[in-house]
C-alpha cells in the first residue's frame, strides 16, 4: 500500500497593498514553523520592487512579472488587471511549485479576491479565504448585503444578530455613504461569496475578542480565528527572530523615533498615526495640530510626505519642543515603548489589533471603511479607548481633541482604560501561545491542509 504523504505546499495570495500583505505574510510564518508545510507567497513585480518582502525561514516569494507595465491607478481598473494577471499565471505557478514531496494542496487568498476560490477549485485545490478585517464587519456586510436583504438604518440604530446596537456613525462607510464609493461598496459585499464557496474562512481575530460574533458565525460557516497576527516577539515569542512583518511601503525613521522616545518619561507621549491611506482635509489637520499642542503632552506624529504641506510653518515652529513629526515609524516598537501613554488612531484593523496586543489605550478618530465599527468596539465593547465626536461639518474640533486626550492620559477613566488594555494584551498572548484558541485553530487548519 502506498504511504500517505502528510506534507503540503500552501500558496498565499494577498491583495497587493501593505495592510493586506502584512497579516498574510505573518500568518505564513506561523504555517512554516511546522515541518510538514511549505509556503509560497504570490505577489506582483511592482510590489517586490517597491516594497521588498523579506523571505522568512521557508517562506518563498513568487513574483508575477508584468513586463514593466505600470499597474492602473484607478481602483476598479487595478482590481480587474490583478484578476486577469493572476488568472493567466496561476496554473503555471502551481505546476512549477508542486512536487512529489510537497504537493500544492491549498490556496489561501485575500477575501477581497473572491474570484480566487473558483481558480483554486478548477486546479483541484482547496481554498481558504483570509479576512483582514474583524469578524464583526463580516456580520454587518452579511446582513446588510443589498443583493439579499433590505435592512433600514433608523434614528435609534440598527440591531443585527450578535452585534451591539449600531448607530449610523458606527456603520462602515460603504453602508452609510453608498453613493460615494460604489465600486468599493460592490467589492466589500461581494466577499459574502466566500461564505458559500470557500472551504475555510480565516479571520485575523481571536475568540474572546469577538466572542458573540464568532459564536454566531460558527453556526453559519467554517470559520477559524487565527489572530492576532503580529510579529511573534511582541506576543508569544515562539517564532525565532520574528521581529517585523517583513515589508514596508515607507522607510521608517526608526533610530530617530526610538532615540526621541527614550528621552521621555513613562506614559508621557501621545502617538498619532492615521495609517498608510487616510487623508485628512486641511481644516481637520489644522484642528488636530492645534489640539495636540493644546493638550500639553509630548506627541509623536506620523505625517506622510504627501500630507506635510497641510501643516503650517507657524505650527512647525511652535511645536518643536513638544513633538517629533516623522513620515513613517516602526509602529510596533513605538507602541511597545514605555514612554507611549496612548495611541491617537484612525482605527484600521491592523493598528487596532496592535494596540490591543500591546496594551495601549486609544483615542479613536475613524475615517472610513471598517474604522467606525472598530471605533465602536474600542470605546463601548472592549472599553480600551474613547472616541472623538465630530461636528456637523464632519470635522473634529481642537477642544474635542484636547478633552479626549486628557481623558485617556490624565483623568480617572484613563486608569480603567489602561487596565482593560492590559487585560486584552494578556488575552491576545494567550490566544496565540501554545494551546491557545488561535494556536489550536492553526493546528487544526494544518491537519486539514496536509491530509
Amino acid at each position: 500500500m502506498e504511504e500517505k504523504n502528510n506534507k503540503s505546499h500552501v500558496l498565499v495570495l494577498p491583495f497587493p497593498v501593505q495592510g493586506h500583505i502584512n497579516p498574510m505574510v505573518q500568518f505564513s510564518k506561523r504555517l512554516t514553523s511546522k515541518e510538514s508545510v511549505k509556503v509560497t507567497l504570490i505577489t506582483i513585480d511592482s510590489v517586490t520592487k517597491s516594497m521588498p518582502i523579506l523571505e522568512s525561514g521557508s517562506i518563498k516569494i513568487h513574483s508575477i512579472p508584468h513586463n514593466d507595465e505600470t499597474p492602473p491607478q484607478s481602483y476598479d481598473l487595478f482590481l480587474e488587471w490583478f484578476h486577469v494577471l493572476v488568472s493567466k499565471n496561476l496554473t503555471k505557478i502551481v505546476e512549477e511549485l508542486s512536487d512529489s514531496e510537497y504537493p500544492v494542496k491549498v490556496l489561501v487568498f485575500d477575501s477581497i479576491t473572491t474570484w480566487a476560490i473558483d481558480l483554486a477549485h478548477e486546479l483541484g485545490l482547496k481554498g481558504a479565504a483570509f479576512f483582514t478585517q474583524s469578524c464583526a464587519l463580516s456580520v454587518v456586510y452579511y446582513h446588510m448585503d443589498p443583493e439579499k436583504n433590505k435592512v433600514c438604518v433608523f434614528d435609534d440604530g440598527v440591531c443585527l444578530p450578535s452585534l451591539p446596537l449600531l448607530q449610523k456613525q458606527d456603520l462602515p462607510s460603504f453602508v452609510c455613504q453608498s453613493d460615494l464609493y460604489p465600486s468599493l461598496r460592490k467589492l466589500v459585499f461581494s466577499r459574502n461569496i466566500n461564505f458559500k464557496k470557500a472551504d475555510w474562512l480565516l479571520f485575523n481575530s481571536f475568540d474572546v475578542l469577538e466572542k458573540e460574533v464568532i459564536d454566531w458565525l460558527r453556526t453559519q460557516c467554517r470559520i477559524k480565528t487565527i489572530g492576532p497576527i503580529i510579529p511573534s516577539m511582541y506576543l508569544d515569542k515562539r517564532l525565532k527572530d520574528d521581529k517585523e512583518y517583513g515589508l514596508s511601503l515607507f522607510k521608517p525613521n526608526s533610530e530617530t523615533c526610538m532615540k526621541w522616545l527614550d528621552s521621555r518619561e513613562i506614559g508621557s507621549v501621545v502617538y498619532v498615526s492615521f495609517g498608510s491611506l487616510a487623508n485628512l482635509g486641511e481644516q481637520q489637520m489644522e484642528e488636530l495640530a492645534s489640539g495636540l499642542m493644546m493638550s500639553d503632552f509630548y506627541f509623536l506624529w506620523v505625517v506622510r510626505a504627501t500630507e506635510e504641506n497641510k501643516l503650517t510653518e507657524e505650527f512647525m515652529s511652535k511645536s518643536k519642543e513638544k513633538c517629533l513629526i516623522v513620515n513613517w515609524c516602526p509602529q510596533l516598537d513605538v507602541l511597545s515603548h514605555q514612554a507611549v501613554g496612548c495611541f491617537f488612531t484612525h482605527c484600521g484593523w491592523n493598528s487596532t489589533l496592535e494596540a490591543l496586543s500591546l496594551g495601549v489605550p486609544m483615542v479613536a478618530m475613524p475615517q472610513w471603511s471598517d474604522q467606525p465599527t472598530n471605533a465602536k468596539f474600542i470605546s463601548d465593547v472592549w472599553q480600551t479607548g474613547v472616541r472623538v465626536k465630530a461636528g456637523e461639518n464632519g470635522v473634529v474640533n481642537r477642544d474635542e481633541i484636547v478633552s479626549s486626550i486628557r481623558e485617556v492620559m490624565r483623568e480617572e477613566k484613563g486608569i480603567m482604560l489602561k487596565e482593560n488594555a492590559n487585560k486584552w494584551k494578556k488575552l491576545a498572548k494567550e490566544a496565540v501561545d501554545e494551546g491557545g484558541s488561535s494556536d489550536k485553530n492553526i493546528e487544526e487548519f494544518l491537519k486539514l491542509v496536509i491530509n
